[in-house]
């Protein structure tokens, strides 16, 4: 995105606050009101009478510590000494510096305008119980102290989680995150709050950390890399020898000025106009002077590239839309030999994320450019009521799928993925569903999930790896089963998701037939070259971001090195992909002398009456 569109998005990204603000005053005038008498609010005082009772001398100095390093002058102090330290932090990049010092100090003052706004609406009177601390005048709905102490040591857990690797970023992230809870059991223990309000306390401090995160780090351009997400590594291959990530060689350019048509694919609403005049400039000037231009509808959400590209010689294609129409164009270009860019102006983005392609548009196609080609894999999928078509990132039924569905169109206009957040809210609740897998062909295994998900690439938003085996030219697709349990099978889940790197699974890489459980049983991992999905009821079901029709019925089989994409050349150190490395698609040597492994050519014929 432009500078001042950025400004714009992240401008409109903090619009968020008082909206968080109204829901959580909301749900205060809720819990004060109409929900006072029920359960679980109605146990709530004899919660805090049986602590009051069972005090012990040891346990009260701990809980006061604890209460007195969440208290306002204490974070005011820990954050403008946590600040300092960023922005004297040595061998980080200034803009990086001031990033993440406006991120932990905004976070914090965020929180406590939120909490201050609250109190202002809903008086809630402190538990009947002996207070061990000096009740402050202030409603004790939400709890400020441990909304404080989550915006200040979850923000610091943020910016650990990207700074460090390994084991030492599992014990310092999950340190910095046991404070605000440790915190908040301090404060039910010493008589100061409610359970519910520490609970909304958590929260609320939360909320404001994904709204400050996303407006600072996940919306700005070129940021993926400065928050210190996880960088692609080598990896054994299945035979366990190593697998050296693979360098785009820079002798082959990816789009041959003035060498036939380029035809560029438009999203109206995602690609502005003022995006497509500079898209427009920057092929001029790369010599792709014979342009064709064609919108996408939904009815056609390729637009009328096929006829375009049928017409004349086209050299090269370019999409300005994000992962749905990546999604449609790949379909049409699959086996062509076409090299596709990509000019990143989607909700998502996941493919261009995974292919670390920079996050503005103009940047990602001037770089593209003047990069090359590389060949990637896609998807071939079909089922009830699908006609057979491919995907790029994800396919998935269930949870995932019905988020999808249920996210508001303007909501993801304004906000971006953080839409999906709010969609996948209310889902949260929803029945598991009974399913078979069968991986190539083998015995179905029946299982029950939330969701399941085939990929073709693995991290989504922010890096998390959801699929950390999966890489855009494995041969392989990748599926994940997601069933947690109750809260804290909810937390395993969450927990194994964050503190794992985007490009490494705990374990051996799987091969065909294998499956691997994390996070206590709530994740199962599988990885085929075909997979048939069957379920016991209709499942919403999702393609790369778009919603379909519910089925009972999902067939996958992954499509090697059918799509050609055009990527930047990256350094001698960075290789290509975020989820794993994609080798060059004319298989050339790396600098270091090392052999690209040679993998299976892409299979054009269509059996299935794809084309």
């Amino acid at each position: 995105m432009s500078n001042a569109h950025s400004a714009g998005v992240r401008s409109g990204l903090l619009l968020l606050l008082p909206l968080q603000a109204a829901s959580v005053a909301g749900l205060g005038l809720l819990v004060t009101g109409p929900l006072a008498g029920r359960w679980p609010l109605s146990v709530e005082d004899g919660v805090n009478r049986a602590l009051a009772d069972r005090r012990e001398t040891l346990v009260t100095a701990v809980s006061a510590g604890m209460s007195r390093l969440a208290a306002t002058e204490s974070i005011v102090t820990l954050t403008l000494v946590a600040v300092l330290a960023l922005l004297l932090a040595p061998g980080v990049p200034q803009v990086r510096r001031w990033r993440n010092a406006a991120f932990l100090a905004g976070s914090v003052a965020a929180q406590s305008a939120v909490f201050l706004l609250v109190t202002v609406v809903v008086g809630r009177a402190r538990p009947d119980v002996p207070h061990l601390d000096a009740a402050p005048p202030t409603s004790s709905f939400p709890s400020g102290h441990v909304g404080a102490a989550t915006a200040l040591f979850g923000g610091l857990a943020v910016l650990a989680a990207g700074r460090l690797s390994g084991a030492r970023r599992a014990l310092v992230v999950g340190l910095l995150l046991l404070v605000p809870t440790a915190v908040a059991v301090s404060r039910v223990y010493r008589g100061m709050h409610h359970p519910s309000d520490v609970v909304v306390g958590l929260l609320n401090g939360g909320c404001t950390l994904l709204v400050m995160a996303y407006a600072l780090f996940w919306s700005t351009p070129g940021t993926r890399a400065s928050t210190g997400l996880p960088a692609p590594r080598t990896r054994p291959d299945d035979t366990g020898a190593a697998h050296t990530a693979t360098r785009i060689p820079t002798a082959a350019p990816a789009a041959p000025a003035g060498q036939g048509r380029t035809v560029v694919v438009r999203h109206p609403h995602g690609c502005d106009d003022g995006t497509a005049a500079r898209v427009r400039a920057l092929l001029r000037g790369h010599g792709c002077t014979d342009q064709v231009w064609t919108s996408t509808t939904s009815e056609e959400p390729a637009g009328a590239l096929a006829a375009r590209v049928a017409e004349a010689d086209t050299a090269l294609v370019v999409v300005c839309g994000g992962d749905g129409t990546v999604r449609a164009c790949a379909d049409v270009l699959s086996g062509g030999g076409i090299p596709l860019a990509i000019v990143p102006c989607g909700t998502g983005n996941l493919l261009a994320r995974n292919l670390r392609l920079p996050a503005d548009p103009d940047t990602a196609l001037r770089e593209a450019l003047a990069g090359t080609t590389v060949g990637i894999d896609l998807g071939r999928i079909h089922g009830d009521g699908l006609a057979p078509t491919r995907f790029t990132v994800m396919a998935g039924a269930g949870f995932d799928a019905a988020m999808v569905r249920d996210a508001s169109a303007r909501l993801k206009r304004r906000l971006g993925w953080a839409a999906y957040v709010l969609s996948a809210l209310r889902h949260l609740g929803d029945p598991r569903m009974r399913l078979s897998v069968r991986l190539d062909g083998g015995a179905p295994l029946e299982r029950r999930a939330r969701m399941v998900v085939v990929g073709n690439v693995g991290s989504l938003q922010g890096g998390l790896p959801l699929l950390p085996d999966a890489r855009p030219d494995s041969g392989r697709l990748e599926v994940v089963l997601l069933d947690p349990r109750g809260v804290a099978g909810w937390l395993a889940a969450a927990r194994h998701l964050l503190t794992r790197p985007a490009t490494r699974a705990s374990g051996p890489r799987l091969t065909g037939g294998q499956e691997r459980r994390a996070a206590r049983g709530a994740l199962e991992y599988f990885s085929a070259e075909r997979i048939d999905l069957r379920f016991a009821r209709p499942q919403p079901r999702e393609l790369d971001g778009d919603a379909f029709a519910a089925g009972t019925r999902l067939t996958a089989e992954v499509e090697p090195g059918a799509l050609r994409v055009c990527l930047p050349v990256r350094g001698p150190a960075e290789p290509v992909a975020a989820a794993g490395p994609v080798r060059a698609a004319d298989g050339a040597e790396e600098p270091g002398g090392a052999r690209v492994t040679a993998r299976p050519p892409a299979r054009t014929g269509r059996p299935d009456g794809v084309r």
